[in-house]
């Protein structure tokens, strides 16, 4: 089966968007699709992304979220990334008819290198502009591109995850997916393998370790007087407390978890906001994901907000806040390079 055929088969199985990365792991785990390549993940984006850009609304697929992948018959509004990622700047903009951030149009530019050579990221903002990828009203959008490279480095790195970008120091970048074997790809897939077993653990956890561990994530996520009413799996609010914001902003927040394998539906959105007290916004943590009428409901305009976090976002904060795993390091040496190297023997700048 075609790839391409592969991805609408599973979307159309979820019946709701989904990231790349899910998408990848369900195609081979159903067989539906090989790949010869070591990153499947990194193909399956770079090929939607293709297919959207270059086909638009012709296209059977369309962008649902930051990584996320929709079938157009659904008829969702169209996503368009202003900030993906946190910038410098703050003023990044998708191009007419581009629809792209500026990180997947710098992912773009360097998927044209067909050397697979690192680029610096000057030309490749420069490269940016020519192709009208995206528009700035920065006055330094070199500045501006390599601050969300670094950011979105650091937050992947983070969180386990495997980064778009690699950095090869003196302001080079190139693209993870290049580095098909050796050391970096192998930390990869064990930190893909961890999440999984993280995912795993969460669903056969023992009630009162759930209910610590999810206390345990929201103080790291910046909660005080974090209250566990009991969790029950189903029903009622099961933990409150104030979300506070650099000392300034405090937010009552009203949170109720779903351990469950299927979506979370609109009623459960519902049922929470007619639990708020006053001054209370929601929060749904669900080891699943939500149904397109979930996500509808929790965003109307008429009626408190409801934040949802899904089953991957969930497992993300944990590993980015070291809860359920163990960080490890190495010693990794390298050979100098001498030419790149300063009389000192320190690197210049970039």
């Amino acid at each position: 089966m075609k790839l391409k055929d592969a991805v609408a088969a599973i979307l159309a199985e979820a019946g709701a968007p989904l990231h790349y990365r899910e998408i990848t792991a369900r195609i081979l785990q159903q067989g539906l699709w090989q790949s010869a390549g070591k990153t499947p993940e990194a193909t399956v984006n770079a090929q939607l992304s293709t297919e959207i850009k270059q086909r638009g609304a012709a296209s059977p697929f369309q962008r649902a979220g930051p990584g996320k992948f929709a079938l157009r018959t659904w008829g969702l509004p169209e996503f368009c990334s202003k900030q993906s990622e946190h910038t410098a700047d703050g003023d990044t903009q998708a191009g007419p008819g581009a629809k792209l951030s500026f990180l997947d149009a710098a992912e773009q530019v360097l998927m044209q290198q067909a050397d697979h050579k690192p680029l610096h990221y000057r030309e490749i903002t420069q490269l940016i502009l020519e192709q009208a990828l995206v528009q700035t009203r920065g006055l330094t959008p070199e500045a501006t591109l390599y601050a969300q490279i670094l950011t979105e480095t650091k937050r992947r790195t983070g969180r386990g995850e495997t980064p778009r970008f690699v950095l090869h120091g003196k302001g080079y970048v190139g693209l993870a997916q290049w580095m098909g074997e050796g050391l970096a790809f192998q930390i990869a897939q064990h930190n893909t393998q961890v999440r999984h077993a993280v995912h795993k653990s969460l669903m056969s956890m023992p009630p009162e370790r759930f209910e610590a561990l999810i206390a345990q994530l929201l103080v790291a996520l910046g909660f005080e007087d974090v209250i566990v009413t009991g969790y029950s799996g189903d029903g009622g609010i099961d933990v409150r407390g104030i979300l506070v914001v650099g000392e300034v902003v405090r937010t009552r927040m009203a949170v109720q978890v779903k351990r469950w394998k299927h979506n979370v539906q609109a009623p459960v959105v519902q049922m929470v906001r007619g639990s708020l007290g006053t001054h209370e916004q929601g929060l749904i943590i669900t080891t699943s994901d939500y149904s397109k009428g979930a996500r509808d409901e929790a965003q109307r305009s008429t009626a408190v907000p409801v934040a949802l976090m899904n089953g991957e976002q969930f497992v993300n904060l944990l590993v980015e806040n070291d809860l359920c795993v163990v960080r490890r390091s190495f010693d990794l040496i390298d050979p100098l390079d001498e030419q790149a190297s300063g009389p000192s023997g320190q690197g210049g700048g970039d």
